[in-house]
């Protein structure tokens, strides 16, 4: 602790640093940002827009990198990803942001910030183009964890000539996840014919009787294949548990 101490008194370490190391978190204007997520429990800290302000979420953006040198923002729109642009910019000038309108994420990481490398595959696959905003999230959150991402869009059920010409590049995969919605038959489908291990994602699109992703949901949890289901648009939570296998995966090689 006193070298903790030592090191704010020489201006070597910020206070968010400090109070980081101490307690695991930092706090902030906005709230506190968990900067010990990732070592403890393997998974990045997120910050989730939905619900806060721009100016709010910058505040946590700013924090993240103050203490972990990396920003992770999901369910973000234009003006909170300009206001967290800006801010970072006064703020951590050397700080490199990405940012990802189709899928609402942001990402902002410091020149000292090191990415895991694991040796490890997850293939995100969609069933059709409308499934693209939470497969997004998945593969960010998968590719943020260290695994290689492969991209394996639109081989949807309506004709299962896509999904059996897929099938050689599905088996090459570590882990999958699959993001259909409708009645959410895809995962299902890949399940009866791969040895790979399965993660659902139920997505918020079709109408009528069970629209808005109940249907694809439930279909997935009915399904009498072996696979795993996560919530409605959940891409965050879909990645978070591939990129946890794949960690395991690359510890056994």
């Amino acid at each position: 602790m006193r070298d903790i101490l030592d090191a704010v008194a020489a201006g070597d370490l910020s206070p968010a640093e400090a109070e980081a190391s101490l307690s695991g978190y930092a706090t902030s204007g906005a709230g506190r940002f968990d900067a010990a997520r990732e070592e403890r429990a393997g998974v990045p800290e997120a910050i989730l827009a939905d619900g806060k302000t721009p100016a709010e979420v910058a505040d946590l953006a700013a924090t993240a990198i103050e203490t972990t040198d990396r920003a992770l923002v999901t369910r973000i729109g234009d003006e909170t990803a300009a206001a967290v642009s800006e801010r970072l910019a006064t703020a951590v000038p050397e700080a490199t942001v990405r940012w990802n309108d189709r899928s609402h994420w942001l990402v902002a990481t410091t020149p000292d910030f090191e990415r895991p490398d694991l040796d490890a595959a997850v293939g995100i696959v969609t069933a059709g183009t409308s499934d693209a905003v939470p497969a997004g999230e998945a593969a960010l959150v998968v590719r943020e964890m260290g695994a290689t991402v492969t991209r394996i869009d639109d081989v949807g059920v309506a004709s299962l000539a896509r999904t059996i010409d897929a099938v050689e590049r599905l088996r090459d995969q570590d882990v999958l996840i699959i993001a259909a919605g409708r009645e959410g038959a895809l995962p299902t489908v890949v399940a009866g014919l791969v040895d790979v291990p399965i993660i659902g994602l139920p997505v918020s699109t079709g109408y009528g009787h069970g629209g808005e992703g109940q249907a694809a949901l439930s279909g997935m949890l009915q399904s009498c294949t072996a696979l795993s289901v996560v919530n409605i648009d959940a891409g965050f939570t879909a990645g978070t548990q591939a990129g946890l296998i794949a960690r395991q995966l690359d510890d056994a090689r």
